[in-house]
C-alpha cells in the first residue's frame, strides 16, 4: 500500500521570520521567547508576482504625475496626520488595542469619502455584513458609494477589487485574511506577509488607496512580521486609555508627511469626534493651588500644545528610590533629578519621584525640561507655582536653560489660552516679537527658582 507523503513543515519565528529545523523556546535571531510556531511549507511557485505596471526604466522627467494626488476626508485631525490627505495609491497600516476605535474611525473616513463621490470597498474579515451594518447605523453612515463585504480569502477579495474598481479599499483585519495555496492558518507570519504583499501590489498597480487594520501584541507592537511595516507607506497607531473617552492617533511612519503628528479624538455614542482645541482640554482641570503642577508649551509635530505636567515626591522607604514616569522620557527625567540634587541641593536620593503628563500625551522633546524640573521642585518644597504661567526651556547639566526652536509659535499658543506670564530661555529673546505677554527670561534654573519661590 502506498504511503502518503508527510507534509513538509518548518518552525518560523512570528516576530522576525527566522526559520529553524526544530522547535526552540527562544528565537536565536531576535531573542524573543515563545514566538516559534510550526508552519506547513507551501510548494514553491514559479509564477512571479505581477509588477506595479512599469515595463522598463524611464526618465524621471517622463513620469506622469496624477493631478489630484490626495483624497481628503474632511476629518481634519485624520488628514493632518497623513500629511494633508490620503495619497492616491498609498498603503496605510493602522494598529491599536481591541476596541480602541480602529474600525470606527475607518468607517467614518470611508463615509466622508463616499459622500464626496469616492467609491469605497470595506472588507470585513472579522464581522458579518450585518454586524458591520449595525455599527454603520450607530455612526449614521448612509452613503450608497460605500460597499461592504465579509470575506477572508485573498483571491476573492482581489476579484471584488477587480470587479467593483473602488478608489479606496479597507481590509479589517489583515490577520484574518489568508491565501488558500499557503498551508498555514490565518494570522501566521507567512499568511500575513503574503496576503499583505498581494493586496499592496494590486492596489498600487491600480492606483487604489489601501488601508489595512492590524492587531497589536501585548508589548504594544503590531502583530505579524516586521516586514509588514516596511511594506506599507504609512503606519498609524491608535492609543488611549479604555477608561477614558479620548483617543490619540499617531503616525510612526509616513513616506508622504511628518512622523511626529498626532490627532486627538473623543469617543462618543455616535463615533469618534475631533477635538478642535486639545490644549484647552488638557489643561482645563489644572489645579492652581496644588504644588507639583506646571503647564508647559510643547510641540508635537508641527502643532503647539499646552500640557499639564504633574510631579509627586515622597519619602523613600527602600534603599533604591522609585522612579516612575508617564508621558515623558525616563532618562531625561532622571537627568533633571540629578541636576536638581547637584545644582540646587535637593536630596533626591531619599525621595520616590513620579512624573505624569495629563491626558496620556507623550512629550518627546527637551523643551519640557524646565516644566518637569519646576514641578518636581514645587512638590518637594510643597509650594505651588504661581498661577497663569507657562514654561518653555531645555535644562542642561550645568543647570542652564537652553533655547528651543519655534519659540514664537509656543508663545502664541500660550497667549491664546490666556497665559500672561511665560518663562522662556534667555537665548530665545533675540528678535522676538510678542504682544500682551510678559516674558521672564532666566539663564539658569536657580534664577527662576529664586524668582518664583
Amino acid at each position: 500500500m502506498r504511503q502518503l507523503k508527510k507534509p513538509k513543515t518548518a518552525y518560523i519565528c512570528q516576530k522576525c521570520g527566522a526559520a529553524s529545523p526544530k522547535w526552540l523556546g527562544r528565537c536565536p535571531e531576535c531573542g524573543e521567547w515563545g514566538t516559534i510556531i510550526e508552519e506547513l511549507v507551501a510548494p514553491s511557485s514559479n509564477t512571479p508576482r505581477q509588477s506595479l505596471g512599469q515595463k522598463k526604466p524611464v526618465s524621471i522627467n517622463d513620469v506622469k504625475v496624477i493631478t489630484s494626488t490626495r483624497l481628503t476626508s474632511d476629518i481634519k485631525e485624520f488628514d493632518r496626520i497623513l500629511g494633508g490627505g490620503i495619497v492616491i495609491g498609498s498603503a496605510t497600516l493602522i494598529g491599536g488595542d481591541p476596541g480602541i476605535g480602529k474600525s470606527t474611525i475607518l468607517l467614518q473616513v470611508c463615509n466622508k469619502l463616499a459622500l464626496g463621490g469616492i467609491k469605497v470597498l470595506y472588507v470585513s474579515a472579522e464581522e458579518s455584513v450585518y454586524q458591520t451594518k449595525i455599527r454603520a447605523e450607530r455612526l449614521n453612515i448612509t452613503s450608497d458609494n460605500l460597499w461592504i463585504v465579509s470575506e477572508t480569502n485573498i483571491a476573492l477579495i482581489a476579484a471584488y477589487i477587480d470587479e467593483y474598481k473602488p478608489n479606496l479599499v479597507v481590509v479589517d483585519s489583515i490577520q484574518m485574511v489568508y491565501k488558500p495555496e499557503i498551508p498555514s492558518s490565518p494570522g501566521t507570519l507567512t499568511q500575513v506577509r503574503e496576503s499583505a504583499m498581494d493586496l499592496v501590489y494590486l492596489c498600487k498597480r491600480s492606483h487604489i488607496c489601501l488601508f489595512l487594520v492590524g492587531h497589536i501584541t501585548k508589548e504594544g507592537s503590531l502583530a505579524g512580521p516586521k516586514s509588514l511595516e516596511h511594506l506599507v507607506d504609512t503606519v498609524l497607531y491608535f492609543e488611549g486609555d479604555r477608561f477614558q473617552s479620548f483617543r490619540i492617533l499617531r503616525a510612526v511612519k509616513n513616506r508622504f508627511g511628518s512622523t511626529n503628528e498626532i490627532g486627538i479624538f473623543e469617543m462618543k455614542e455616535d463615533g469618534l469626534c475631533e477635538v478642535v482645541n486639545p490644549s484647552e482640554l488638557f489643561i482645563s482641570q489644572a489645579n492652581e493651588d496644588i504644588a507639583g503642577t506646571v503647564v508647559v508649551s510643547t510641540l508635537i509635530g508641527s502643532r503647539p500644545f499646552l500640557l499639564e505636567v504633574q510631579a509627586l515626591t515622597s519619602r523613600a522607604y527602600y534603599a533604591a528610590p522609585t522612579r516612575r514616569v508617564s508621558g515623558v522620557d525616563f532618562n531625561r527625567t532622571v537627568m533633571i533629578l540629578a541636576v536638581l540634587e547637584r545644582r540646587l541641593g535637593l536630596t533626591m536620593g531619599s525621595q520616590d519621584v513620579y512624573v505624569n503628563v495629563v491626558g496620556g500625551v507623550k512629550i518627546d522633546e527637551p523643551a519640557a525640561d524646565l516644566g518637569i524640573a519646576l514641578a518636581v521642585f514645587s512638590c518637594y518644597k510643597n509650594k505651588p507655582v504661581p498661577a497663569g504661567m507657562a514654561f518653555i526651556g531645555e535644562v542642561g547639566l550645568t543647570g542652564e536653560i537652553r533655547p528651543v526652536n519655534q519659540i514664537e509659535t509656543r508663545i502664541q499658543e500660550a497667549s491664546r489660552l490666556g497665559f500672561k506670564k511665560i518663562v522662556i530661555p534667555k537665548g530665545n529673546t533675540k528678535n522676538l516679537k510678542t504682544k500682551d505677554v510678559k516674558l521672564i527670561t532666566p539663564s539658569y534654573l536657580s534664577e527662576i527658582i529664586k524668582e518664583l519661590f
